[in-house]
């Protein structure tokens, strides 16, 4: 999955926007159906994450191999896995490391992305260009081989899936930054600072930043969705968390084996959860940067 292609639109497709029901919403002034339905339903899988341990039926790496692959009962609500295991404990379980570690990604990314962003748009001259050439270079680079490079050298583990991601994000958010930072540079208020002698590197940390907030906002939580699935990617091709890891895109690599003997389910419920959950993260993101972007 090459992370720089899949988010290279600084702002959301526009089909994506009228699927969602995004243009009755600006007019109505409220939140359209599907976005109300996905906020409750990212509100119920946070939730889900943090009482894991409550709402789980069985301990996640609980092993019962004479029910290996049982379908759906009172005792297990969504089946088992090879090993007998939960898949709806898992799946609960799993949902910590599956938003966590994407979580992690972005604040990393971001933190690289708008400081080299924030910096070229402010220098301009040969220092935006060298950083502009550097970005787009990074930028045209496939993410996956990218990080696949880190791993080789690093070794395998979710702690290298989410630097190594993270680096291939960081020139997505910075060309993003940077067009924000150009606009918001060239507005009174900053020659007014200037005039007052605030110090350029103050002015971009107290003033310049916290005003592209309101843009970064909405197309973070867009691209939090993409670094959950390429996170998944890289865990189910085994380069990122390992057994007896319940990550959902793990889980659904060890689920491939049992799709043979025509067990669907170890495979396709933490499928659909990462779909799930990711289709919900647009949704709600293209919203809230339609919302923040049109100033209401």
């Amino acid at each position: 999955m090459n992370a720089g292609q899949q988010t290279a639109p600084l702002r959301p497709p526009s089909a994506l926007r009228r699927w969602s029901g995004l243009g009755i919403a600006r007019k109505a002034g409220t939140a359209p159906l599907s976005v109300l339905i996905c906020t409750v339903f990212l509100g119920l899988v946070v939730l889900g994450a943090a009482l894991a341990p409550l709402l789980a039926p069985h301990a996640p790496d609980a092993v019962d191999l004479s029910n290996s692959l049982a379908g759906t009962s009172s005792r297990y609500p969504l089946g088992t896995d090879v090993s007998g295991q939960d898949l709806l404990s898992r799946v609960l379980y799993g949902t910590r490391s599956s938003l966590v570690a994407p979580l992690i990604l972005l604040l990393l990314a971001t933190v690289l992305g708008v400081t080299l962003g924030t910096f070229a748009a402010w220098r301009g001259g040969w220092v935006d260009g060298l950083l502009s050439r550097i970005t787009d270079v990074m930028y045209a680079f496939p993410g996956l081989l990218f990080v696949v490079m880190i791993v080789a050298v690093f070794g395998q583990g979710i702690t290298t899936a989410v630097l190594g991601l993270s680096l291939a994000y960081a020139p997505t958010i910075a060309k993003y930054t940077r067009s924000l930072a150009l606009s918001e540079r060239s507005k009174p208020y900053i020659d007014a600072y200037r005039v007052q002698g605030m110090g350029g590197a103050r002015i971009c940390v107290q003033r310049l930043v916290p005003n592209l907030g309101r843009s970064l906002v909405g197309y973070l939580v867009v691209l939090f969705g993409e670094a959950l699935m390429s996170l998944a990617t890289l865990n189910f091709l085994g380069f990122g968390a390992q057994p007896p890891s319940s990550d959902w895109g793990l889980m659904v690599q060890e689920g491939q084996a049992a799709i043979v003997q025509g067990a669907l389910l170890p495979s396709l419920v933490p499928g659909v959860a990462i779909a799930a959950v990711v289709v919900a993260f647009n949704i709600v993101g293209v919203w809230i940067s339609d919302r923040l972007g049109s100033g209401k």
